[in-house]
C-alpha cells in the first residue's frame, strides 16, 4: 500500500508561521534616556542620575544608533567622569575615559533630568523632518546630548544616500535641538553634498 503525503498541512504551517513572524513588532534599539536610567545600575551612589553627556556612535542599517556612551559625573575620578557603554541595549563596558584636551567635568555640567523631555528617537525624527532634507534618503545618524548656554541640547549629525550612487552615503550636516521642547536651535545642513 502506497502512502500519500499531502503538502497542504505543510503549506498551512508555513503560512501560519509567517503570519506570527509578521505580527510580532520589530524590536527597536532602546533610546538614549532609557539607557541613561539603566546605566545607574553600574555606578556608585555618588554618580547615579548625574549625566553630563550622552553620545552615540554612527548608526548602522537604520537611523537609530545601537552603540551609546553615557557619561556621568564622578567626583572620585581624575577627570570626574565615568562612562557606561551600551550596545544593542546591553552594558558593554564601564570606564573612566581619557580624552586629550578635555577639561574635567564639573557639577555645572550635570544635565537636569527634569528638563530632558525630548529623547533620542524624537530628536532623530525632528532633525530628519527638516524641509531641506525631504528629497534625500537618510541613512544614518550620530547624536550627542550636552549642556549648553541654552540648556540641554541634542546635536544630530545626518548622512544621506548619494543621489547618483545610492549605495554610497555622505554627511549632509547637523541639526541642533532643544532637549526641553524640540525647538530647532541651529540647522547646519548641506543637502547639496548628496548630489
Amino acid at each position: 500500500m502506497k502512502r500519500r503525503f499531502s503538502l497542504v498541512p505543510w503549506v498551512a504551517l508555513g503560512v501560519a508561521l509567517a503570519r506570527v513572524t509578521q505580527a510580532q513588532p520589530q524590536q527597536l534599539a532602546p533610546t538614549a534616556l532609557t539607557l541613561a536610567h539603566k546605566g545607574d545600575e553600574y555606578l556608585s551612589i555618588q554618580s547615579r542620575d548625574k549625566i553630563v553627556r550622552i553620545e552615540s556612535d554612527k548608526s548602522v542599517a537604520s537611523l537609530r544608533p545601537d552603540i551609546w556612551h553615557v557619561v556621568y559625573y564622578d567626583p572620585d575620578s581624575p577627570l570626574h567622569r565615568i562612562e557606561v557603554k551600551f550596545g544593542n541595549g546591553q552594558e558593554m563596558d564601564v570606564s573612566h575615559p581619557f580624552r586629550p584636551f578635555e577639561f574635567p567635568a564639573s557639577a555645572n555640567d550635570i544635565l537636569d533630568k527634569s528638563k530632558l523631555t525630548v529623547d533620542s528617537d524624537r530628536a532623530i525624527n525632528l532633525a530628519a523632518a527638516q524641509p531641506s532634507l525631504k528629497s534625500l534618503t537618510l541613512k544614518a545618524t550620530k547624536l550627542t546630548l550636552t549642556q549648553s548656554d541654552l540648556g540641554p541640547v541634542w546635536k544630530v549629525q545626518l548622512w544621506a544616500a548619494k543621489l547618483n550612487d545610492p549605495a554610497q552615503e555622505t554627511d549632509v550636516g547637523t541639526v541642533t535641538l532643544s532637549a526641553r521642547d524640540g525647538t530647532v536651535l541651529k540647522s547646519d545642513l548641506h543637502p547639496g553634498r548628496a548630489e
